[in-house]
């Protein structure tokens, strides 16, 4: 996850080897101070948490975003996974990344060579689909949401939320320079 202050990238990680600006988790951003960032970008990480974590991930989100901040997330749609699996392809790669074959078994519950490799980092504990995602943030008290699913070959989504009102346009018009084509 990164969090963007003025023209300042910020790198927050829970695991210290990959050597982040700011050592921390999703649910304790105290190194990150109140108001003071314009946009936190959160990628494959949410579904790292456990449900009863999300909210509290959400409302530190929330407490470190300027008034007209907004949260970029995007994480796996397990809608379209499960698609998958009731086709019975839970093993089979849905598609190849630049670490190998992904199936939706690592979809679920995380991508299993790094597990196997100690780094439990890498477990996923919970999931969401495009309308669990967009009332997670609803709930959050974040003003407005866009949200986009994307079906084979990515089976994400990507999710957008602001902390102050956004009219519909302007809040397409900042989706569309942050949600991939």
């Amino acid at each position: 996850m990164w969090v963007r202050r003025a023209l300042t990238e910020l790198r927050l990680d829970i695991d210290p080897s990959v050597a982040p600006d700011i050592v921390g988790t999703m649910t304790d951003m105290s190194g990150v101070a109140d108001v003071s960032v314009d946009a936190l970008f959160s990628s494959h990480n949410i579904e790292h948490l456990y449900p009863h974590e999300v909210p509290v991930a959400l409302a530190e989100f929330k407490r470190v975003l300027k008034p007209d901040g907004f949260v970029v997330i995007t994480c796996p749609d397990l809608q379209s996974v499960c698609a998958l699996i009731a086709e019975d392809k839970l093993t089979e790669p849905a598609y190849t990344s630049p670490a190998g074959p992904i199936a939706p078994l690592d979809i679920l519950y995380g991508h299993r060579p790094p597990m196997a490799r100690g780094n439990l980092y890498m477990a996923h504990r919970c999931g969401f689909t495009q309308k669990v995602l967009t009332g997670t943030l609803q709930a959050a008290g974040f003003a407005t949401v866009a949200a986009r699913r994307r079906e084979h070959p990515y089976y994400d989504l990507w999710a957008l939320a602001t902390v102050a009102p956004m009219a519909e346009a302007d809040l397409r018009a900042l989706a569309a320079a942050h949600f991939p084509i």
